[in-house]
């Protein structure tokens, strides 16, 4: 079994729970991955890749994302979302015509410390895992690239955008640095990524339909997806 799977991971569950549940429910008698992890907080796009569409999945690592994202002024955590353990808290005195302006200015080129609580590896080994034995590392600043973001609704201290960003880009970091230029800090309350490159949610399965309709109705060939991506 060969090809692409547009899954719409629900929030509360990590990637590889995702791929966990195919491999149980279906047990396909192929290689199996995904191109890309969603933190367990986040819900929306993740593409599962089964086969040959393994050895492909890079092209889809590399492409652009969009996410709808949820931040609350005036709280810091140590996971820089709702998720982890409140360090410190401040006073939101910033208008929301200030926050607008404040959001609107992450756009472009970024250089964007990852969260110290994340997937990324040190000596082999995820950061999370560094983190719950003790240890806290601090990753060197990344290169990042917003190439849209939009305020969706201020109701502070809570405030909605939109972002289009590069492969790499942490919404949660991008909360935390908005925050800091606000002056109050800030913490991700909300993540769902909308599209992959040319992946939409509207165009993905859940988890349960997957369950009642099986894989192949779901499955995009190998060639579909290189057609998706403009390449033969």
């Amino acid at each position: 079994m060969d090809g692409f799977l547009n899954i719409d991971k629900p929030g509360g569950m990590t990637s590889y729970d995702v791929i966990r549940f195919i491999k149980r429910t279906f047990r396909p008698r192929c290689k199996i991955g995904h191109t890309g992890t969603l933190d367990p907080l986040a819900e929306g796009v993740l593409i599962v890749c089964l086969g040959a569409a393994t050895k492909l999945s890079q092209r889809v690592m590399d492409c652009e994302k969009e996410y709808v994202a949820k931040m609350v002024l005036g709280t810091e955590t140590d996971t820089l979302d709702t998720d982890g353990k409140v360090v410190r808290q401040r006073q939101v005195s910033a208008t929301p015509e200030e926050v607008r302006a404040a959001v609107l200015s992450f756009q472009g080129e970024l250089s964007q410390v990852p969260p110290a609580v994340s997937a990324l590896k040190h000596k082999g080994q995820p950061l999370y895992r560094h983190y719950r034995r003790g240890t806290v590392i601090t990753p060197q600043p990344r290169t990042v690239f917003v190439r849209e973001i939009e305020v969706m609704q201020i109701c502070l201290p809570a405030v909605e955008f939109r972002v289009v960003c590069s492969r790499g880009t942490y919404v949660r970091a991008l909360c935390r640095d908005i925050g800091e230029k606000l002056g109050c800090g800030a913490v991700q309350a909300a993540l769902r990524r909308t599209r992959v490159g040319p992946f939409s949610v509207a165009n993905s399965v859940s988890l349960e339909q997957l369950r009642t309709d099986g894989l192949t109705p779901h499955l995009l060939s190998v060639q579909a997806v290189f057609s998706l991506l403009g390449e033969t």
